[in-house]
């Protein structure tokens, strides 16, 4: 899948808010025998926000992978690729819940995703100057969708995150090279940091057919709090919540045409995905819009635990970006 994104905005305040700390650091004499606490603040916040925000982008099963490019702005750009495996979803038959009338099924999710990003400041103090991050991150979790009748249902889950990030700085600057070894001694760049996150969530969902077509109304709320356990500065210490509400309507068309033996089916999605706390600090985003289509081929109950495999493909679009992606649409049902 291959996603490219380009960002309007003009500039980005957490790095003008960095190239600031870096520029009182190293032109005041004091700051280069301490690190001053409100200096401490700024950069952990900063720094803090984006990892935050990279191990949910690499570790959550609701975010597809994709190659990302960031642009908009004359003095920096940002390349970003993640490559993901995972996904959620019910197992087995609906089981009855006593004698209220309600139905359930065990729900299991998980992902497996590692991201790098490269910041390529063009101009500026830092011009010339490359920032790189690398992020591993797993999430394992599981729950259970509860059946109110056939159409209505609500799947309350919890999982937990592991975070594992990394930054190198590549100093070409005179502004890097020149105080190269400080940066490199309180933290400020070549830094590690390990992170855990719990992330509760709950996902309501009406699902109604009409004829052979299906239509599925979904809103699911995500939580994450995000501790850091282990870094190698004592100047990032990472402590932070995040949440994100998703709004979808997906419809499903069979087209009564058959390729290779099985039926071909099309659709897609519609959605907006709010996002709040240190999410939407770290992309610099309070929201984001997708349209997503796709042509699959009919497996189910006739290849494994296959729902359907073939083509998708998404545009998205939120305050001063849009993108657009394309790859594989896969589905399981066990």
């Amino acid at each position: 899948m291959k996603r490219r994104v380009n960002f309007a905005r003009t500039r980005c305040p957490a790095y003008a808010a960095l190239a600031l700390v870096w520029a009182s650091l190293f032109y005041t004499p004091v700051f280069c025998q301490i690190f001053p606490p409100d200096v401490a603040a700024k950069f952990n916040e900063i720094v803090g926000n984006r990892v935050e925000a990279l191990s949910i982008l690499g570790g959550d099963y609701g975010i597809s992978g994709g190659f990302y490019s960031v642009g908009g702005d004359p003095q920096r750009n940002v390349d970003l690729s993640l490559l993901k495996m995972g996904g959620g979803g019910e197992f087995g038959e609906k089981r009855p819940l006593g004698s209220l009338g309600i139905s359930w099924q065990p729900r299991l999710l998980g992902a497996l995703g590692y991201l790098e990003a490269k910041d390529n400041f063009k101009g500026g103090l830092l011009g010339g100057d490359e920032s790189k991050y690398k992020t591993l991150a797993l999430q394992v979790g599981g729950g259970a969708r509860f059946w109110f009748g056939d159409h209505l249902s609500l799947a309350p889950t919890i999982a937990g995150m592991y975070g594992h990030s990394e930054n190198s700085y590549d100093a070409n600057s005179q502004f890097a090279r020149t105080n190269f070894e400080i940066l490199n001694r309180t933290g400020l760049i070549n830094w590690t940091a390990n992170t855990w996150s719990v992330n509760p969530g709950a996902d309501l969902q009406y699902e109604y057919s009409w004829r052979r077509t299906i239509f599925t109304l979904s809103s699911t709320f995500s939580y994450y709090h995000t501790e850091s356990f282990d870094t190698t500065t004592p100047n990032l210490d990472i402590v932070g919540d995040s949440e994100m509400w998703r709004n979808k309507i997906d419809v499903d068309v069979p087209l009564g045409l058959k390729l290779l033996g099985y039926e071909l089916r099309s659709g897609g999605y519609f959605s907006r995905t709010e996002l709040f706390g240190n999410i939407q600090e770290g992309l610099r985003a309070d929201h984001i819009y997708e349209i997503h289509g796709r042509l699959v081929l009919d497996l189910l109950g006739k290849f494994w635990k296959f729902r359907w495999l073939g083509l998708g493909g998404s545009y998205l679009w939120g305050p001063g970006f849009d993108g657009w992606a394309i790859g594989g649409d896969v589905r399981f049902q066990f």
